[in-house]
């Protein structure tokens, strides 16, 4: 085992098809004047792995699904000169036929800049872990103009591919994994969807917390306030979700905690402890208010939330992997804070 630590899309067909019942359809087709032909894609190992459906959506972005999926029924896309289900995983080397499509001029915005390199825990031709700061978003949107994946291609321009396996939120720092291999990233996605990744993080929360281990298991529904902010609460029309919560120290009014996910639900560390009584320290969505500006006042200005710990197989080999992350300074100081102040207190 490898043990790490880091200090107006527009899809228009051309041809149609040849069965009597149904005319055949012509569209004129031309960008900046030039008419487009039937386009045939030799698929690399970047792309391998990858389901037809959304390469098709990848490489047309902004066409109606709907539209993908007809060309795809109708048989117009084809790989090695056959048709293919959209369920299909292209391999390497694959030629892909696509028809004439009509691709909108896309968005210009201004590149992301590579800003400070980012720390990079472990890296091969596969995969990179690093450890995400608090407060820099995994990705841009939602007012953020760019984030970590954003960024971490600026600074890696000769990579061909950078995508996220799983996502942090902002606030929370630690271990996030990016591949560099689209099947490297199917199979990573694979293996979350089955539990075999192992996600810890640690936290801390106000209160004494009693249990040395304790089983989290509630329904976690997603919903959007009337700002149209994204939340989550507990519901039973909400999805499954599991969370292994286990007792590492406890002082008089704080309780430091590990949880494992075997879920990974949006913000379910967050829900799943606040819906028992312990919201995280520092959470501005889910968390105590009042406690959080004294918390602030008293040096935490971020939620203590930190993804610690990473364990599973590599993607392309099956060799076993770990890696941890130690508490960022800002956190660990708030910890040694708390023993101090409760040693001088006797």
């Amino acid at each position: 085992m490898h043990r790490f630590n880091a200090q107006s899309l527009d899809l228009m067909h051309l041809a149609g098809s040849d069965r009597v019942d149904r005319p055949k359809v012509y569209f004129m087709t031309t960008i900046e004047g030039k008419s487009i032909a039937v386009r045939h894609e030799r698929i690399d190992e970047a792309s391998a792995g990858q389901r037809i459906d959304n390469y098709l959506l990848r490489i047309a972005k902004g066409v109606p699904k709907s539209h993908v999926y007809r060309i795809l029924r109708s048989g117009e896309v084809r790989v090695n000169g056959g048709r293919v289900q959209q369920t299909y995983r292209l391999a390497e080397g694959d030629e892909v036929r696509i028809p004439p499509i009509r691709v909108a001029e896309p968005t210009r915005t201004a590149p992301a800049p590579a800003g400070k390199p980012l720390p990079v825990v472990y890296e091969d031709d596969a995969l990179i872990v690093i450890d995400k700061p608090a407060g820099k978003a995994v990705h841009g949107g939602s007012g953020v103009s760019y984030g970590v994946i954003e960024q971490l291609r600026a600074q890696r321009p000769e990579v061909r591919m950078l995508e996220l396996a799983h996502r942090l939120d902002r606030e929370t720092s630690g271990l996030l994994i990016v591949a560099k291999k689209r099947s490297a990233l199917t199979a990573l996605h694979d293996m979350m969807r089955e539990g075999r990744v192992e996600k810890r993080y640690l936290t801390l929360v106000p209160g004494r917390w009693n249990n040395p281990l304790q089983h989290v298991k509630v329904p976690l529904h997603k919903y959007l306030t009337a700002e149209g902010e994204r939340r989550v609460r507990v519901s039973e029309e909400g999805k499954p979700s599991h969370s292994i919560v286990r007792l590492v120290r406890r002082w008089r009014d704080y309780s430091f905690l590990e949880v494992e996910l075997k879920t990974g639900r949006t913000h379910q560390i967050r829900v799943h402890l606040t819906h028992l009584g312990f919201p995280l320290c520092g959470d501005d969505k889910y968390g105590d208010f009042a406690l959080n500006k004294r918390l602030e006042g008293e040096g935490l200005k971020r939620m203590f939330l930190h993804a610690a710990r990473l364990g599973f197989e590599h993607p392309l080999t099956g060799q076993a992997m770990s890696f941890e992350a130690p508490l960022p300074a800002e956190l660990q100081s708030f910890i040694d804070a708390l023993g101090a102040a409760e040693k001088a207190h006797g």
